[in-house]
């Protein structure tokens, strides 16, 4: 190989390797080695069946390409996660036949389209959160009316109730009435803009977390897994406490007040929520190792109403608006003993007054500051 085809094939961004005649690696670019998790070195003389040991579709459609010396392509191949790599991914392939030196050989082409998947899904859950907030209107038009009359009725009947006794139970009607009414106001009224102040992430997670674990049993363990570089941010601290608490409760809910909770942070950096590129984005991730979301709900588990649990289906559909709101989204991923829900934001970096000249500064990274919640 010229070294100029070498430049070439190594400034791609699709992985590309070469196999002999017997189905052992020549040549691996930089883009394969990080695909199949595999230095360059190591990968020579390698087989394809120990490089692709993590992905038998691979080393199925290596066999058949070489053996019929005929094109062969997959698309969506997982991936397992593997040491190197802790992370599963989709990639599409092409095998193709080429001579080598007068012999048959394979020019395999790999492709990682985790990401571009990733994003078609954000872009379906977007899709989705619109949906969402017109079948809860409806569903405010439909509830409202009934529970004013239901309250109305209640209150006639108590007065002409001489039995205080039987009256308690018309207060309980009343009370619940006035509670589902403000659970309406509250999920269905008009879409206020956030009130932004500059705040510490990690502070409102430590509250979340001061408040699930007054809820708790024994059998619950909260662990913490920060990243301290991440800047102080400008949020709505009442509206994401409230998705992280509803993100917090639901993970109670599937360990069944015996396991495991994990709230993690990290900081991505050029990353695409829907259709908008950012420089930095903070992701929040709330794990526990319960049961994971029933597989016949898990594409509509941001609809009102929709619930695996005792719950009421209406936390997860709230804190994916709470989070929308801020330019961000609620993803999530579920195999039994581990689901993941993660909270993106749009990292827009707080600034501060200095004291000596008034002048607006960016916060630190890291910084973190005392927030009355």
């Amino acid at each position: 190989m010229s070294v100029q085809s070498q430049l070439i094939l190594n400034g791609l961004s699709a992985g590309v390797l070469l196999l002999d005649s017997r189905g052992r690696a020549i040549f691996l670019n930089p883009a394969a080695e990080q695909i199949l998790g595999c230095s360059h070195q190591h990968g020579l003389g390698q087989s394809g069946a120990n490089l692709f040991q993590h992905c038998p579709a691979l080393v199925e459609l290596a066999a058949r390409a070489l053996a019929s010396q005929q094109p062969h392509a997959l698309s969506g191949v997982s991936l397992e996660p593997r040491p190197g790599l802790p992370e599963g991914h989709l990639i599409d392939c092409n095998a193709v036949p080429v001579d080598i030196e007068g012999a048959g050989g394979l020019l395999i082409e790999l492709v990682d389209v985790t990401r571009r998947e990733k994003i078609s899904r954000e872009n379906a859950l977007l899709d989705q959160h619109g949906v969402s907030r017109t079948m809860i209107r409806q569903l405010a038009h439909e509830i409202r009316n009934p529970l004013g009359g239901l309250r109305g009725a209640a209150q006639l009947l108590e007065r002409r109730l001489g039995d205080e006794a039987m009256k308690e139970y018309t207060s309980v009607i009343i009370s619940e009435a006035d509670r589902l009414a403000t659970l309406v106001d509250t999920l269905l009224g008009p879409e206020q803009a956030p009130q932004k102040t500059s705040v510490s992430i990690h502070e409102l997670i430590e509250h979340v977390i001061r408040l699930l674990g007054a809820e708790s049993g024994a059998g619950v363990v909260l662990e913490r897994d920060y990243d301290p570089s991440l800047p102080v941010m400008m949020l709505d601290r009442d509206q994401i406490i409230q998705a992280l608490l509803n993100l917090g409760r639901n993970a109670m809910q599937a360990i069944a007040q015996k396991g495991t909770v994990i709230f993690r942070t990290r900081v991505l950096s050029r990353f695409t929520i829907g259709s908008t590129r950012h420089r930095l984005v903070a992701s929040i991730e709330i794990e526990d190792d319960g049961v994971g979301v029933a597989a016949d709900i898990s594409e509509q588990i941001f609809y009102p109403l929709v619930s695996s649990g005792t719950g009421s289906g209406l936390g997860l559909p709230l804190a994916q608006d709470l989070v929308h709101r801020h330019g961000g989204l609620i993803e999530f991923g579920s195999r039994p003993g581990c689901t993941v829900f993660q909270m993106l934001l749009p990292i827009h970096i707080a600034t501060v007054k200095t004291a000596e000249n008034g002048r607006a500064e960016s916060a630190p990274s890291g910084t973190r500051e005392e927030v009355r919640v």
